[in-house]
């Protein structure tokens, strides 16, 4: 497994935002966002270290660190991942959390003890149409979808997602700006005036508390 940097930090999002976890980013993604604020982890040329299973869950074991996070880049690339969520979601002290971008069956991996958080890409990303949208009938109630906004019709374009597949009955949804490109407030102004009932406004906490351009945090 090709991972591009392993660290522990602080949970910058979804339902455990705030809390210590060990983040396992791994190299290579099969979308291009516009928006992307980890792209030199999906370029060709960025230094990886291969790791296999059992090292990755050595790493975290010697964190102390029991909220795992494997991001990337798409962590459900790696041809390994099912083994690696085999070995983790036996180890019950463990929260596990991946990160995924929407565009790869999460089916596969539904048999294991982890939360997805799922990506639905907006227009401004560009990847709007690279969506798999049966994604929707897989998640649940340990599940989160995350819409990354930077436009007024982004916010459109999440409503209506939202509500066709009546997400908030399902999982935890979020809704957090593009940094630097939507203010919140436009956020929340849009939540209330639509009535956006068990929808969350998300910050990606990092971005506050070190540089926005920042890794291993």
């Amino acid at each position: 497994m090709l991972v591009a940097e392993k660290f522990v930090s602080i949970n910058g999002e979804s339902r455990r935002a705030g809390q210590p976890a060990v983040f396992i980013r791994f190299k290579g993604c099969n979308l291009s966002c516009g928006y992307c604020d980890t792209k030199w982890a999906n370029s060709e040329d960025c230094p990886a270290e291969e790791m296999s299973p059992w090292d990755i869950y050595e790493y975290i074991l010697s964190t102390g660190i029991t909220n795992v996070t494997l991001t990337g880049g798409e962590p459900l690339l790696q041809s390994d991942m099912g083994k690696l969520l085999e070995i983790l979601s036996s180890d019950e002290s463990l929260y596990i959390e991946i990160e995924t971008n929407g565009s790869v069956d999460i089916s596969p991996y539904k048999k294991y003890n982890v939360s997805m958080t799922m990506d639905y890409k907006s227009p401004s990303s560009g990847m709007n149409g690279k969506m798999f949208m049966d994604n929707f009938g897989y998640i649940d109630k340990g599940d989160t979808v995350k819409f990354v906004c930077g436009s007024e019709e982004d916010m459109q374009n999440a409503l209506d997602i939202i509500n066709k597949y009546q997400l908030t009955g399902k999982c935890s949804v979020y809704i957090s700006p593009v940094f630097g490109m939507l203010a919140p407030k436009k956020i929340v102004e849009f939540m209330i005036n639509n009535r956006m009932n068990g929808v969350n406004l998300q910050l990606q906490l990092h971005k506050f508390i070190w540089d926005p351009h920042k890794k291993g945090v």
